[in-house]
């Protein structure tokens, strides 16, 4: 039985993290932090724990915390991870980091869209954690750096035209829709249920939002060569889920029925890829808390461009339940384990 720590365990990422290990028949979750309700129960922040996990949060002390764990995820905001996970690391601690500090390889990099990296040693030990791409590195590894939501959509609809070269590399466009508590919990106007619903809106747009560098990194080394993208992404009012629409221009035409051929036998194996047939298409809706990426390539027959469609849900592919994953990988237990519930629907 593995110990668990989750540090920040009050924002929603950690949430979905009790929910999901709460059914994992290997794990014990033993500490929980969080520097807002420390000395709270749980289940006082989140009611729907209510008798089934009533531990007090506490404030974030890394050696107590690394006493208590096997496993320690940080769900915390970029800088403040970095400043606990070099002293969990040291204390020989494996670390599953949902924040976006040990995603870009290269420092000045992360700085120029965030600020000077404190830790710039363990960047180098830091495996991007995304399996489908890298299994084998993630296996053993001390620290995983979790990948965004919005990277986890683009990266997998992607991968497998750029790893068979068959795309224009600079050609490629990504619109992406996320559900509001992609925003995270603390109150912001712009998260505001008035200012969300009934309204759609881009955001971040012009090549700023912060995910970009991440994208492009990992589908730099998908391509063999640097690459750009257009990224767009947008805010759609409900809950949770990433619809990713991604297009790009292919070196020969194409069609969609070879496509799906491609997808499929990409992704063969993998448990929670699903390429869809041709003529269906992927929706948030059949996605809503489960570990399934949903695929589609469609081929434009007026102007020769791919579509790729892909869904998740961000908070369980795009964050917790990919962490999970990764937490399987890492300690040898079967990938699905824990995972293996469907998506809610209606």
């Amino acid at each position: 039985m593995l110990n668990i720590a989750i540090v920040g365990a009050s924002g929603y990422t950690g949430l979905e993290l009790l929910r999901i290990l709460h059914c994992h028949p290997e794990v014990a979750v033993t500490c929980l932090t969080s520097e807002q309700s420390a000395g709270k129960r749980i289940s006082d922040v989140f009611p729907t724990l209510r008798g089934r996990c009533e531990l007090i949060l506490e404030n974030l002390e890394p050696v107590r915390v690394a006493e208590k764990a096997d496993i320690i995820f940080t769900a915390l905001p970029h800088k403040a991870a970095m400043e606990v996970v070099p002293t969990f690391l040291k204390l020989g601690k494996q670390v599953i980091d949902l924040s976006a500090d040990y995603r870009l390889t290269d420092p000045e990099v992360y700085g120029a869209w965030y600020e000077p990296h404190l830790n710039p040693a363990n960047l180098k030990r830091a495996v991007y954690g995304l399996p489908e791409i890298r299994r084998s590195k993630i296996k053993g590894a001390k620290l995983v750096a979790n990948p965004g939501c919005y990277p986890t959509s683009i990266i997998l609809a992607l991968a497998p035209l750029l790893k068979k070269g068959l795309i224009h590399t600079q050609s490629i466009i990504a619109d992406s829709a996320s559900g509001v508590t992609g925003a995270g919990r603390s109150a912001k106007v712009d998260s505001l249920y008035c200012e969300v619903n009934e309204g759609y809106k881009a955001y971040a747009v012009g090549g700023v939002h912060r995910h970009t560098p991440e994208i492009e990194q990992e589908l730099s080394l998908l391509a063999g060569e640097k690459l750009r993208i257009t990224f767009t992404p947008h805010l759609v009012p409900m809950d949770r889920g990433i619809l990713s629409t991604v297009y790009a221009a292919p070196h020969k035409v194409a069609t969609t029925e070879k496509l799906v051929k491609l997808y499929e036998d990409f992704y063969d194996g993998e448990p929670f890829v699903r390429v869809l047939p041709q003529g269906s298409l992927p929706s948030t809706a059949f996605v809503r808390g489960s570990n399934f990426c949903d695929i589609a390539p469609v081929v434009d027959p007026r102007t020769g461009r791919i579509i790729i469609v892909s869904a998740i849900d961000n908070l369980v592919k795009g964050a917790s339940g990919q962490a999970v994953q990764n937490m399987n990988i890492v300690c040898g237990l079967p990938e699905t384990m824990g995972l293996e519930g469907l998506a809610l629907f209606p």
